[in-house]
């Protein structure tokens, strides 16, 4: 049985749940995508941007306690995590949000 990925330091049971709905089930799937594509793909699944959320994830595949990065580092954290919202594609299960998205509206609505 593979080990879950509440393994992870500084990840726990809501974390492990939001990384199932994002398709990932294991520590080392996390491991072998690293902290930015697997954060991109919680994103893509539909959860909401939080960057204490994204370098606790880089943190803790490192073995450091969550609050660990300072200064510059955190600071490189800061412009990795604003890329990956950049990039991320928010999929939806919402009949509204299907019927927003065919009409022109979808998930990016300004």
């Amino acid at each position: 049985m593979p080990d879950p990925v509440s393994t992870i330091r500084n990840l726990g049971p809501s974390s492990e749940e939001a990384f199932a709905r994002a398709g990932l089930h294991s520590a080392d799937e996390v491991r072998a995508l690293g902290p930015d594509e697997s954060y991109l793909r919680l994103l893509n699944a539909g959860s909401k941007p939080h960057f204490i959320a994204f370098y606790a994830l880089v943190m803790g595949l490192q073995g450091r306690p969550w609050n660990d990065a300072k200064g510059a580092e955190k600071e490189a954290l800061r412009e990795r995590f604003d890329a990956l919202k950049s990039q991320a594609k928010p999929t939806t299960d919402s009949a509204i949000e299907r019927v927003l998205d065919e009409i022109g509206t979808g998930l990016r609505r300004t």
